[in-house]
């Protein structure tokens, strides 16, 4: 089955956890220094304070291939041109989605966004859907103690780039229990600041970990080589 904005089946770590209980779909876009009618639009706004451009997602596995970089350009500039037109097919995807995973007796979960971070909470669409499961990764720490529809599970992104940024995320770890995922060059300790370490990349249902913990990622991509302190040596 094909959709205008989400992929499904074309993660190596989301199929991990797909199967008889859940499946995912992912929308990816544009993260980062998208010129759009003369102006540079940032769908990650924290993207230079925490240095995660340099070693982003964006450019792992098959998004180091041209035409999918195109796809996701797409997707960015309808986003930003056409904001109800965006929001319409959205709507579409996440119905055809939702319905077709319902009738097979499995979870629909989607991740909308892979590669950007975008306050999706805000525009009304998670409730609209209240049988998805909707999560995402997220670099903006307010996110952490603002009140989230009930199906919206969120991990914080931690980076080392800026200090007082990866203050604010393991304080708001400590405070309200979300979860941070920190990416490791080369293997995961088993602790982190004093923190428990679970393996994150086993599978991405990120909604299922327990409480306060580090997701621990190993570096991937163009990150295996990031010295900016968005990926972190132990």
């Amino acid at each position: 089955m094909t959709y205008n904005l989400i992929g499904v089946g074309n993660n190596a770590k989301t199929i991990k956890g797909d199967g008889s209980e859940y499946e995912t779909g992912i929308q990816y876009m544009k993260p980062y220094k998208t010129v759009f009618k003369g102006k540079v639009h940032n769908l990650c706004a924290l993207a230079d304070k925490a240095k995660c451009h340099e070693g982003c997602l964006n450019s792992a596995g098959r998004g180091q291939m041209g035409v999918v970089q195109k796809g996701r350009e797409r997707k960015t500039v309808l986003y930003l041109s056409d904001r109800i037109g965006y929001m319409d097919a959205l709507y579409k995807d996440l119905t055809k989605f939702s319905k077709r995973n319902t009738k097979k007796g499995v979870k629909p979960c989607i991740r909308l966004n892979g590669t950007s971070d975008i306050q999706y909470e805000k525009t009304g669409i998670m409730e609209q859907f209240p049988e998805v499961q909707f999560y995402d990764y997220t670099k903006i720490v307010k996110r952490a103690y603002a009140k989230m529809p009930e199906n919206y599970h969120l991990t914080l992104s931690y980076s080392e780039a800026d200090p007082d940024y990866a203050e604010q995320v393991l304080t708001a770890v400590r405070e309200t229990g979300i979860n941070a995922a920190v990416v490791f060059r080369d293997k995961l300790p088993k602790t982190f600041k004093g923190l428990p370490v679970i393996d994150g990349d086993k599978d991405d249902l990120r909604f299922l970990d327990p409480k306060g913990v580090i997701v621990g990622l190993k570096a991937k991509g163009k990150a295996k080589n990031d010295r900016s302190g968005f990926v972190i040596d132990c």
